[in-house]
């Protein structure tokens, strides 16, 4: 069971790295912090009295969770909810019109054009797609791998594998992306 100290060390030492990859994932330097807040409380709350030399990995997956809610939550927000304290009046007069504002905001704020933004997100979708598509054994090991940046001891830890099958699940996730990928004529 590891004691407040060593529980207090172990966030100490991996706080500034835990930071980094959250900020990495969401690149919002208050969303990282938040979500390296969160996985360092549920930690403390739930798994403070774990062993020491589990806690390194257990709160891996906890900050993976976190950060995999935030987007979530972002995407849920950013497809669905608007609020109108978010707009502007464009007149000094203080009338405010939803479709002006929206229509003023669309024109101005856009860095990409259209088509590259659609084609962007398609390919996003194609790739999602894809993934989706692998065997569950060769999505999970991609996902701890690639996405939650596991080394392949931890990835076969998570679960209950061999090193061994982690390597084999990993090369053949990657090899059928690439060749799903090719397939609708995506280079990566």
């Amino acid at each position: 069971m590891a004691s407040e100290k060593e529980l207090s060390d172990f966030l100490k030492s991996v706080e500034k790295r835990a930071f980094k990859r959250a900020l990495y994932a969401v690149r919002d330097d208050e969303a990282a912090l938040d979500i390296v807040q969160d996985a360092m409380i549920r930690l403390a709350e739930k798994y403070g009295d774990r062993p020491p030399a589990e806690l390194p990995l257990v709160f891996q997956r906890i900050l993976s969770n976190a950060t995999m809610d935030w987007f979530r939550r972002q995407k849920v927000r950013n497809a669905l909810v608007r609020n109108f304290s978010d707009f502007e009046s464009l007149g000094d007069d203080g009338d405010f019109d939803i479709l002006e504002t929206l229509e003023a905001q669309g024109g101005s704020t856009a860095s990409e054009s259209a088509s590259d933004s659609v084609s962007r997100a398609q390919i996003l979708l194609a790739i999602e797609a894809a993934v989706e598509q692998l065997p569950a054994r060769q999505r999970e090991a991609f996902l701890l791998r690639y996405w939650e940046e596991l080394d392949v001891a931890e990835t076969a830890a998570s679960m209950g594998c061999s090193e061994g099958s982690v390597k084999t699940h990993c090369s053949r996730a990657v090899h059928a992306l690439a060749k799903a990928l090719k397939a609708k004529g995506i280079q990566l």
